[in-house]
């Protein structure tokens, strides 16, 4: 996992929820912002894998953003912050692999038809017979 933490921008504001009286004095919610373009941890493949990824969370700027205000602290919220920032960063380099078309084997598709044989007689048995 590359660290890219020096190129976050941190902006605060004020935080709803829990917290009291604390909630309108202190600004505990933190808004991480990122500039996908700028960086200088990934190369332009993977700049661009995350910018079509993650494009519903990037703003007209290129900015990608992160808002967190589950703590009453503010550094407990930036810390939280820049770990789901590069957790969801690092599964968007993620490419999945390319799933390969298979054919069910003879003995599936016998033991398919075997299963369906008993279902349906096991059905006409419970029919009333004269």
């Amino acid at each position: 996992m590359k660290d890219f933490s020096k190129e976050l921008i941190f902006k605060t504001s004020r935080s709803s929820g829990a917290g009291g009286q604390n909630v309108n004095k202190v600004e505990t919610s933190v808004t991480v912002l990122w500039k996908v373009e700028d960086s200088e941890f990934f190369d332009e493949r993977q700049k661009l894998l995350i910018q079509e990824k993650l494009k519903n969370r990037i703003n007209a700027e290129g900015f990608l953003y992160l808002t967190v205000s589950e703590s009453r602290t503010q550094l407990m919220n930036k810390n939280s912050a820049i770990e789901k920032i590069t957790e969801i960063v690092h599964t968007a380099l993620i490419i999945p692999k390319k799933r390969i078309a298979t054919k069910p084997s003879r003995g599936q598709k016998e033991k398919r038809l075997d299963n369906k044989k008993k279902i349906s007689e096991k059905k006409e048995n419970r029919k009333f017979k004269y």
